[in-house]
């Protein structure tokens, strides 16, 4: 199993970055081993390599480059982001593959709640079909976004990972088009009607993490 380590408090964005990039330098030359970081950060937009500009609709909240794939996303208190250094030259150097066992790894996790967590092609992340939500203007069904997925590789370790919502504001979102995608809305743990602390979708991801990523 990787290291786990959870930061109490806010974390400032930059200094985030800043830690993995060397955590991840230090994997890939030997001196460290793998790392699940568990943060939360102050409200804020990052914006990833694909990220277009008329999709920032308002800059509410700070605004950063990220070096991960995707494209605007928001982070902010309430929410657990996971960021995830895992040494790829071993586990199988296959990025289709790494990016869909974290998405069932969250899956897997939701299921510790019996809420249902889809994936959906052409949009990455995980999925809450809401039959309890008018339907889309086309009549198909209205779908929430429950967690983001946007990974860096360096030398095929990887950095930066996953945001799943407890409890935050989901009004912060509105500042944005989450992930460039327009009609679908977004929601949390709490949204969906469940009693979830951030610690108990922490012991729902450690508990999961070796079905997806076995040693």
């Amino acid at each position: 199993m990787p290291e786990w380590i959870t930061e109490p408090g806010l974390l400032d964005y930059d200094r985030a970055v800043a830690t993995m990039e060397a955590r991840v330098a230090d994997i890939h030359a030997g001196r460290e081993g793998e790392l699940i970081w568990l943060v939360e950060h102050p409200p804020l937009y990052t914006a990833g390599t694909s990220a277009r500009a008329q999709d920032l609709l308002s800059a509410r909240f700070p605004v950063h480059p990220a070096g991960r794939g995707g494209q605007y996303t928001y982070h902010g208190p309430g929410q657990r982001v996971v960021y995830v250094m895992l040494d790829l030259n071993r586990r199988g150097r296959d990025i289709r593959a790494f990016v869909a066992a974290m998405e069932n790894w969250v899956i897997d996790a939701l299921a510790e709640f019996n809420l249902k967590g889809e994936i959906r092609e052409g949009r990455v992340g995980v999925w809450i079909a809401r039959p309890d939500k008018p339907a889309l203007p086309d009549g198909s069904m209205r779908e929430d976004k429950i967690a983001a997925i946007g990974v860096k590789l360096r030398k095929w370790v990887s950095f930066h990972g996953i945001s799943i919502n407890v409890e935050p504001d989901l009004s912060h979102y509105s500042g944005i088009v989450p992930c460039g995608i327009s009609g679908h809305g977004v929601t949390s743990l709490v949204d969906m009607g469940l009693p979830v602390g951030m610690g108990d979708l922490d012991n729902a991801l450690i508990a999961s993490f070796a079905r997806r990523f076995p040693g």
